[in-house]
């Protein structure tokens, strides 16, 4: 489960205060799916980032699985995040110099995992690069370096998988394939999956909307409790 109360966000810039979240509230029970939506500025992003540990909120409090996130130290949410969290970036964020295989396993080999190559290579067959392993992200599509991604985020099997703009890099036929690839993660492993969207088609797929305008939360509605298949743009 995942409960933000009265979450602020205020921010320093050019002598003033500016207020990117306002008392954000609402709880997101175990296993749902939920779409963040709203136009550009409207703080989905840095809530997102807050409910991953990634920054401290200026107000409020943040649990994660019963955890008060909000209180833990770095060291501490670091390691909290690494069995709790699963955080896909919009810009994917792969090491560099890194294969394929080897951004897979780094998570794994920070947790312990003995055979982190092995589960490594499980996880990249399971996103359809059983044939991409060992190359490096400047030799991946978009879409490819994006299933790393996901791949990634889902190595240590994370009850929660937060996910900034997921298509937003991508063309729609690849972005549906990518939603697909979440929606099954979900559905088999009982993840809890939020993310951030301006995709409407993305948004509609989710179990639950919530909207957000102004650092404020807009609208909060409940779609359904079954999946849509997510179709390709033209």
């Amino acid at each position: 489960m995942i409960s933000v109360k009265q979450v602020s966000m205020v921010l320093a810039a050019a002598g003033r205060s500016v207020t990117i979240l306002d008392h954000i509230t609402f709880v997101i029970p175990a296993k749902q799916t939920v779409a963040v939506v709203g136009p550009s500025g409207s703080g989905k992003s840095t809530l997102l980032g807050l409910m991953a540990g990634l920054d401290r909120p200026t107000a409020g409090s943040i649990e994660l699985d019963g955890t008060d996130i909000t209180t833990l130290s770095e060291s501490r949410m670091a390691r909290f995040r690494r069995e709790k969290v699963g955080y896909i970036f919009q810009s994917f964020h792969l090491i560099p110099t890194l294969t394929a295989l080897e951004n897979v396993a780094v998570p794994l080999e920070l947790s312990g995992e003995r055979h982190a190559g092995e589960r490594a290579a499980e996880l990249l067959a399971a996103v359809g690069l059983s044939d991409r392993m060992g190359h490096y992200p400047v030799q991946l599509s978009g879409g490819e370096q994006q299933r790393v991604a996901v791949a990634r985020a889902f190595a240590c099997g994370p009850p929660i998988l937060l996910a900034d703009e997921p298509t937003g890099n991508l063309d729609s036929a690849t972005g549906a394939h990518v939603i697909e690839l979440l929606l099954s993660l979900h559905r088999d492993h009982g993840t809890t999956l939020v993310l951030v969207t301006h995709d409407s088609n993305l948004a509609a797929s989710m179990q639950r909307v919530v909207s957000m305008r102004d650092g404020r939360l807009e609208s909060d509605s409940v779609l359904s409790f079954s999946h849509c298949t997510v179709e390709p743009g033209p």
